[in-house]
C-alpha cells in the first residue's frame, strides 16, 4: 500500500489528526504520515482495533526484546509513543494496550499492528530534534541530551 493510501489526515491546531486506512499496518501510517508532512519529532496517541499484531517486551536482564505475535480481533486501548530521530533516520517509539474480546489486555512495544475496523491517530509534533543513541548500560536507544 502506498503512503497516499494508508491514512487520511486533518490540520488542526498544530496537530494532525490520522484516519489509518482499514487493513493497513499502524506503525508504516505513523511513519508515512510523519514523512509525508515533513514531522521529524512528535508525541503520538491514538486509539482503534486491529486483528493482528506483535508486541515486544523488553528483558533488561539479557537486554534482549522477546517478541509475541497475537491474532484476534482487539481494540487499542491505548497508544502512547514518540517519533525522534536516531542515526539520521526516523525512529518510532511505541507502546500499546490492546483489548481482548474476554475484557483481558495485553500490553507492551508495538512493533506491527493491522488494523480491522479504525484507526484513529494524533501526532503532536514538537518543535524539536529528538535524537537518540545506543546506551550500552541499558541495552536501549535513549534520548541524547548531551
Amino acid at each position: 500500500m502506498d503512503s497516499q493510501r494508508l491514512y487520511t489526515y486533518r490540520h488542526a491546531d498544530g496537530q494532525y489528526i490520522v484516519s489509518i486506512a482499514n487493513h493497513a499496518c499502524v506503525e508504516e501510517a505513523i511513519a508515512a504520515a510523519c514523512r509525508d508532512l515533513g514531522i521529524g519529532a512528535a508525541a503520538v496517541r491514538g486509539i482503534g482495533a486491529v486483528n493482528e499484531a506483535t508486541l515486544r517486551f523488553y528483558d533488561p536482564a539479557t537486554k534482549r526484546y522477546v517478541d509475541r505475535r497475537f491474532e484476534e480481533q482487539m481494540e487499542i486501548a491505548s497508544l502512547e509513543g514518540n517519533v525522534s530521530q536516531m542515526d539520521g533516520k526516523q525512529y518510532l517509539h511505541l507502546h500499546v494496550t490492546l483489548g481482548r474480546a474476554d475484557y483481558t489486555a495485553l500490553a507492551g512495544h508495538l512493533l506491527s499492528a493491522r488494523i480491522n475496523g479504525a484507526g484513529e491517530i494524533v501526532i503532536t509534533p514538537v518543535g524539536a530534534d529528538l535524537p537518540r543513541r545506543y546506551d550500552p548500560e541499558t541495552g536501549l536507544n535513549i534520548y541524547d541530551f548531551r
